[in-house]
């Protein structure tokens, strides 16, 4: 008996496993795993800038910024270079949301973050936002796209230290980023065409240390019910998240497409958990609302 037990058990390991291995570099859960590595991270702000020896002194993934009147952000990936300037990589995959918005809210969390009381504003640290799509967004065919501010006809430019660079994967310009956007929607262990990124990738999906990482995360997904899930190709941890903050939505009487708009999620993807929750009402029962969503 013992020894089904323990085959069992392996069994499941293996499978969580390879689920895992899976993943692309557009799961921002995978890709903050891959990140919060300074070679790796600092491959990608390299291509991603063009600046060769940027170097990454520290970073943060899943950052999470509360403020008491504001949104809570999550931020993916936030890295500080030798110079103490700071990189916010960001993956999304909603389309319905207000992009540029989007930004500058990241943006000023990052600002009120990081300037303390007592010091200047000419201290503020400058502040990049590298906001990463599997689509055009801009709909303009290219892979790039930087944000320039510049006094109107003057041609002047207007540096206030935020800047600004829209990347996506959907438009092949032949770039180094476009090589590696191509290589973020694999993330293949087997392509190594992308330096220390593609080390890290490697090391996670196939190596003994990185199996090792790889194991304490889906044993940790496992314990919290971070399965494979439905919506969107989610973990079911990250899907039982956001069923409770769509549920605690409701109970404030919102519905679907303010929900979606504040959550940053297509409508389309609210509208069965909105569902499924009003026939759990009043109880919101996680548990209960994913197993009726699994039943569809």
């Amino acid at each position: 008996m013992g020894k089904t037990t323990q085959e069992s058990r392996m069994e499941v390991r293996e499978r969580h496993l390879a689920e895992a291995r899976k993943m692309t570099l557009f799961s921002n859960t995978f890709m903050s795993v891959a990140l919060d590595d300074p070679l790796a991270c600092q491959h990608v702000l390299r291509v991603l800038t063009g600046i060769p020896d940027l170097t990454v002194k520290e970073i943060h993934s899943q950052y999470h910024i509360s403020k008491i009147t504001s949104h809570d952000a999550i931020l993916d990936i936030l890295a500080e270079d030798a110079e103490g300037k700071l990189y916010n990589i960001e993956i999304q995959r909603a389309s319905h949301i207000d992009h540029a918005r989007r930004t500058r809210f990241y943006g000023a969390m990052i600002d009120s973050e990081y300037l303390e009381k007592g010091t200047e504003y000419y201290e503020m640290p400058d502040v990049h936002i590298i906001y990463i799509s599997e689509t055009d967004l801009w709909k303009a065919g290219k892979t790039t796209y930087p944000v320039e501010k510049y006094f109107k006809g003057t041609g002047i430019s207007y540096d206030d230290g935020m800047h600004v660079l829209y990347v996506n994967a959907e438009v092949n310009d032949g770039t180094d980023t476009a090589k590696m956007m191509k290589y973020f929607m694999t993330a293949d262990p087997g392509d190594m065409s992308q330096g220390d990124l593609s080390k890290r990738i490697h090391f996670l999906k196939c190596e003994e240390g990185g199996n090792d990482i790889m194991c304490e995360i889906t044993e940790k997904w496992f314990k919290e019910g971070k399965l494979e899930g439905r919506l969107e190709g989610r973990l079911e941890g990250e899907e039982k998240k956001l069923i409770n903050l769509v549920c605690r939505k409701i109970i404030k009487g919102k519905n679907v497409n303010v929900i979606a708009d504040e959550l940053e999620e297509e409508p389309a993807t609210i509208e069965p958990i909105y569902h499924a929750a009003l026939q759990c009402a009043p109880e919101y029962d996680c548990n209960t609302i994913y197993d009726l969503l699994a039943e569809h």
